[in-house]
């Protein structure tokens, strides 16, 4: 695109400790410009000392910007904050031209990255939710906004080609085919669960290398660029660990701090795959100096998703692009992951630590296993098959018609286990003693 654009990321003075760094806010904000080629010519942290209800910043940064606006012939403001329609209007009327917040920068990024039909009307959707909020009847310039998804095209609709009852009635159509998309999906994770591996799903921050990872572990060549959402459409390979046992490796869409609600919503079911998943592996970046406040971000979104107990119960850490870190950096790494077992030190680049993740995803899936004493007919050859592919069989005595085993297994393969066979039940097993 060519918008010549200005970037502000307003900074509270007073805010509290902990927050995410300035300058990495402002990185953050060009790199979102960036995914969608704006040409910025400046981006800067604007400080005040409290939120204008009129126009968010201050008069003095207002007119400020303003003239830098005007000396560089800009068309297009971003707003790395939210803000509301009547600032929007406002700040527009003051600098005359373009002005979008961070949700409608990230909604327009979805749009251009989404390819899947269930990703793409997910981003249609939210786009309409969002543009219906703009509609307040005081906003007597409308056609500034684009036609279709976008936000940044040239003149668009009009109020009454933008009426509410016109995009209200395109949402619930937008549903319906969502819903339609999604009982397809959900026969396809039927017949998914029907073939009885364990799913891992890889999670993180918006370019921490997850896709990378996902390359290096699958060989499946998933587009993966040093770029914030590079990847929108989750993608599921065959995977097998160290022991020889097969899970189902996902990766999904990358976090970002204030995700917009309407993103988080739009893509739950794109994020179903995580709700499922039997381990989840946060993938994060090792060498960015807001490791910690990502981290952070991308757990409350997962809290947000009703994950909040995993949490607690500890994820898998795969830190990442160690490849990045200076030796003291690293040696101060390895220090941490000798005491911790979940925190794996790795590089999706040169694989190094990748035969340690793949280990420790075998022994976090391996963590709830319990014996379990089975017999069946010698006959029943697609069962031992099952148990010898997904349970660690450690005993087997076979006689002439029964084959007496005990294996070790968790819950939730015990119940793929009765999913792949709906007969069987752990009380009253299929498996049953042999006379």
């Amino acid at each position: 695109m060519s918008e010549r654009t200005f970037i502000f990321c307003p900074v509270l003075k007073n805010e509290t400790a902990g927050a995410r760094s300035v300058d990495a806010r402002v990185e953050e904000a060009l790199n979102l410009a960036s995914a969608i080629d704006l040409d910025v010519f400046a981006a800067e942290p604007v400080y005040m000392e409290t939120v204008r209800p009129s126009t968010f910043i201050g008069k003095g940064a207002v007119e400020r910007i303003g003239e830098a606006l005007k000396n560089n012939e800009a068309s297009l403001v971003i707003a790395d904050c939210a803000l509301s329609p009547v600032q929007q209007r406002n700040l527009e009327k003051a600098w005359q031209c373009k002005v979008i917040d961070r949700t409608a920068l990230i909604l327009e990024i979805f749009g251009e990255r989404a390819r899947t039909k269930e990703g793409v009307l997910q981003v249609e959707l939210a786009h309409l939710n969002y543009q219906k909020s703009r509609l307040v009847r005081s906003w007597t310039h409308l056609e500034r906004q684009k036609g279709g998804r976008g936000f940044l095209g040239g003149p668009g609709e009009t109020q009454i080609e933008l009426d509410r009852r016109v995009i209200t009635e395109t949402i619930v159509k937008l549903k319906k085919e969502l819903e339609e998309v999604k009982r397809t999906r959900h026969i396809h994770r039927r017949a998914r669960q029907r073939v009885p591996y364990p799913v891992v799903a890889l999670v993180g921050y918006t370019n921490a290398g997850k896709s990378t990872l996902f390359n290096r572990l699958t060989n499946a060549g998933v587009f993966a660029k040093d770029q914030l959402f590079a990847t929108l459409d989750p993608t599921m390979r065959l995977i097998k660990l160290p022991s020889g046992r097969k899970v189902i490796l996902s990766d999904t869409v990358g976090f970002v701090s204030n995700l917009p609600t309407e993103l988080v919503a739009a893509f739950r079911a794109t994020l179903e795959e995580v709700l499922e998943a039997s381990l989840i592996v946060h993938v994060r970046d090792s060498a960015h100096a807001d490791s910690a406040a990502q981290k952070q971000d991308v757990e409350n979104v997962l809290r947000e998703l009703g994950l909040g107990s995993k949490i607690e119960q500890g994820l898998l850490e795969a830190m990442n692009k160690i490849d990045l870190l200076d030796e003291q950096e690293r040696s101060a790494l390895m220090n941490v992951a000798s005491r911790k077992s979940l925190v794996i030190p790795v590089s999706a680049l040169t694989g190094q630590g990748v035969e340690n993740l793949l280990q420790a995803v075998e022994d976090a899936l391996s963590a709830g296993r319990r014996e379990v004493e089975l017999s069946l007919p010698v006959s029943d050859g697609a069962a031992l098959a099952y148990l010898y592919r997904n349970a660690e069989v450690l005993k087997r005595a076979d006689d002439d018609e029964c084959c007496r085993l005990t294996v070790r297994m968790d819950d939730a393969e015990l119940a793929r286990l009765q999913s792949h066979y709906p007969e069987v039940s752990h009380e009253n097993p299929r498996f049953k003693p042999c006379q």
